[in-house]
């Protein structure tokens, strides 16, 4: 769950997990196989440029995969989220045909259907509902984000990061990015959809994040990115400090729709 105190750390947290209810049965050997074959090449490829995606196996047992990374992230610390990941499709998802797992530095997602190149802009937001903006801020908050919005499509690795000066208040971080296998046009419209919350609930929040399949948005008065991996000993931040599987319950949550994941 998102917290603050006075010193946190950008630390790599499972965040959200979905798991689809088509199951593969004890008889098809063949999709388990393949899926180990997808999770090597998957983490193998991250390590090379913070996104891959890859396919396993033939027919009615082929598997679609892939990972994508936060911008920030180095190749190490990529594939470690993208072990992470696997560890916890495994664990909490063991017979599913499609997985979806967002951590904070990585995002994961396999099927047996092809949904490469699909934008689809379902999203879960994260927010500490008691932590209000300043009043004064809130407007330029919305203007700075959807700024981000418009440039990040435009961007070679659809990834982008910007501060905000608000004075008194200090400054605002801002990141944009999209997962790489949908296209810069489609890029736009996720992150647009993503808007809509922002404008009609997040907006007043002095921090908050948007995971959603294809493109992601986060917004703090902190700058939780950084050019380098990290660890919780060298960043001052925000944390999720749940790190059990799957999202943490408690009232500083608010997921807002998963509507195309089932």
């Amino acid at each position: 769950m998102l917290s603050n105190s006075s010193c946190h750390a950008d630390v790599n947290e499972n965040t959200v997990l979905q798991c689809s209810k088509v199951y593969y049965s004890a008889t098809e050997n063949g999709f388990q196989t393949n899926l180990n074959n997808l999770f090597s090449s998957l983490v193998n490829g991250a390590l090379q440029n913070g996104f891959y995606k890859t396919t396993a196996g033939k027919n009615s047992n082929k598997v679609y995969g892939l990972v994508q990374c936060r911008g920030d992230k180095s190749g190490n610390s990529c594939a470690g989220c993208t072990n992470n990941s696997i560890t916890v499709a495994l664990h909490d998802c063991p017979k599913s045909k499609e997985v979806w797992v967002w951590f904070r530095w990585c995002f994961l997602h396999y099927s047996t259907e092809d949904f490469f190149g699909v934008m689809v802009d379902n999203s879960v937001a994260l927010m500490n509902e008691t932590d209000y903006d300043d009043l004064a801020v809130i407007s330029n908050g919305l203007s700075f984000m959807s700024g981000l919005a418009s440039t990040a499509p435009k961007q070679p690795l659809m990834f982008q990061t910007a501060v905000m000066d608000v004075g008194q208040s200090g400054k605002r971080y801002g990141m944009a990015q999209c997962t790489r296998d949908i296209s810069s046009i489609d890029c736009g419209k996720c992150l647009d959809a993503q808007l809509v919350t922002l404008r009609t609930i997040l907006g007043s929040k002095r921090g908050w994040e948007i995971y959603g399949s294809s493109c992601f948005m986060w917004y703090h008065d902190f700058q939780f990115y950084s050019h380098i991996s990290i660890t919780a000993s060298e960043f001052c931040g925000y944390v999720l400090e749940d790190s059990s599987y799957g999202v943490g319950v408690g009232t500083i949550i608010a997921v807002l729709s998963l509507l195309t994941l089932l």
